[in-house]
């Protein structure tokens, strides 16, 4: 007997939550319930798009260290600020790009985070493809992006 409003063609729309290694791609969803997988072009397709979106991760961690490095180099060039400001103590003195580039820093490092733990979820979506789709996408990623970055990673979240 099926459920009230639900045939049974609404049982081929329902998403597989693995909690196993697989390689079925069937009602395969990655993180969301739109991003549901039907057909092989669709896999292709998310396969190529998860690859580009790890690569785009490295990418941000290129323009981070990038932008930690011109903040460090700036920061001799700027004359002090001695004014309170919410984000100065009183009487602490500090130069201003000093403060935004460290808001910036913050921001970066947090959209880093966000990005690596959406990884996460993705990596546990359980599906070999798509774990190898992950795992290409930081060596295209490092490939373009990392020359500047050592090999060996802090953590593992993607």
């Amino acid at each position: 007997m099926a459920h009230e409003g639900m045939d049974h063609g609404d049982m081929n729309n329902m998403c597989s939550m693995n909690m196993l290694f697989t390689w079925d791609t069937t009602n395969l969803c990655v993180v969301f319930r739109w991003w549901h997988i039907r057909s092989t072009p669709g896999l292709l397709f998310s396969l190529l798009a998860i690859i580009a979106l790890a690569a785009g991760y490295e990418c941000l961690r290129s323009f981070s260290r990038r932008f930690e490095r011109w903040a460090a180099s700036s920061q001799s060039d700027i004359p002090t600020v001695t004014e309170s400001t919410p984000f100065l103590s009183p009487g602490r003195s500090q130069p201003a790009v000093s403060q935004r580039a460290h808001i910036i820093k913050a921001l970066l490092y947090a959209f880093q985070n966000f990005y690596a733990f959406m990884f996460r979820l993705i990596f546990m979506t359980y599906n070999g493809w798509v774990m190898i789709a992950v795992s290409v996408g930081a060596f295209v990623g490092y490939l373009v992006f990392g020359e500047d970055t050592s090999a060996t990673k802090e953590s593992a979240c993607h």
